[in-house]
Parts: C-alpha cells; structure tokens; sequence
C-alpha cells in the first residue's frame, strides 16, 4: 500500500508530458484498460428535450473535438498495443468520439458508461458493471472505454479533461489510476 501511495505521489508531481510518456509506455505492451472522456464538445449541456436514442437532441462534438478524436486514435495506433475492444457510452458525444478515434474497431455502446445516474443505487450498478467489465478484461491488446467526467471521477477519484485517457487498474471496487495521456 504504500508503494502505491508513493506511486500515485510520484505521478503528481510528473509534468503534462512526462505522465503522458509513462501512460504511453503502460500501454505498448497491452493488457491494460483505458477510460478516455469524451471528446470537445460544443455548449454547455444537453439540450431540453434529451433523447438517448436521438443525436439531434444531444450535446455534440465540436470540430475541434472531431480533430482530437481523431489524434487520440492515430496516436493509439502509433504508439500503444493494438485495441482489443471499444467500448462506449450510448450518448453519442461519446460514441462518436469511440468511432472516429477508433475507426477500424468496431465500438460497441455500453449503458454503463452512460453518464452516471443521480440515483445513488443505479450509479453503484454502472461503477460495478464497469470494474466488473475490466477486471474480465484477459486480451493481449488494450480496453478502450470511452465515458463521461463523472464516471471517471466516480470510478477513480480523479477528474479528466476532454479527451483525456486514463489507465487504470482494478483496486477493490473502485479502479485506481496508472498513467494519464493528454491530447491537448
């Protein structure tokens, strides 16, 4: 425990650049789990008359966002192990973000990465059936999730900028951060 304390000191004090090299070098040799937040998105929150089903009444990518997911992918596939799976949120800021970052891989919308739920006792069933996801998790590739802030910082304990990717670990219940790359 208190190696991982010291661990966790350590990336804090990293720059920007030097924890986006050492979240690169986590993930060349596979076999790890990646939640990215979404990409930038235009406005500030989704539009009355929200559908799930429906992207025209959903907060969308901006094009700056578009560009981003489109760095995070080509990035991937420069610099880290192949992806084994995609998985996303049904709400298409960030499955969009999923299928233009990862284009010859196949997403596949998962309800549990769907921004957290209010209820206390749906969030728990979301923040288990991620952890659970991960922890099942055997390929010699990566796991790419692709999520919201608030089920990042639910699952984790720590925030992420738009676009951000965090490698994490099963710790428990909870998921405990290895490494961060920042697209920005």
């Amino acid at each position: 425990m208190l190696r991982l304390a010291a661990a966790l000191f350590a990336l804090l004090l990293l720059s920007p650049a030097q924890a986006t090299e050492l979240g690169w070098a986590l993930l060349r040799d596979g076999g790890r789990a990646v939640l990215i937040r979404h990409a930038m998105v235009t406005g500030g929150g989704d539009p009355a008359g929200f559908n799930i089903e429906k992207c025209a009444t959903q907060q969308k990518l901006s094009e700056r966002g578009k560009q981003q997911a489109r760095k995070i992918g080509a990035l991937f596939a420069a610099r880290a192990a192949p992806i084994d799976r995609v998985l996303s949120s049904r709400y298409c800021r960030a499955f969009d973000t999923a299928t233009i970052a990862f284009e010859y891989n196949e997403a596949e919308k998962f309800e549990p990465l769907d921004l957290l739920s209010k209820d206390p006792a749906v969030a728990a069933g979301q923040n288990a059936a991620v952890v659970k996801e991960i922890s099942d998790f055997t390929g010699d590739g990566n796991l790419v999730l692709v999520t919201h802030l608030e089920n990042i910082m639910a699952l984790t304990g720590a925030g992420a900028r738009e676009g951000e990717a965090v490698i994490v670990g099963v710790d428990g219940e909870k998921l405990r951060v290895l490494g961060r790359i920042i697209f920005n």
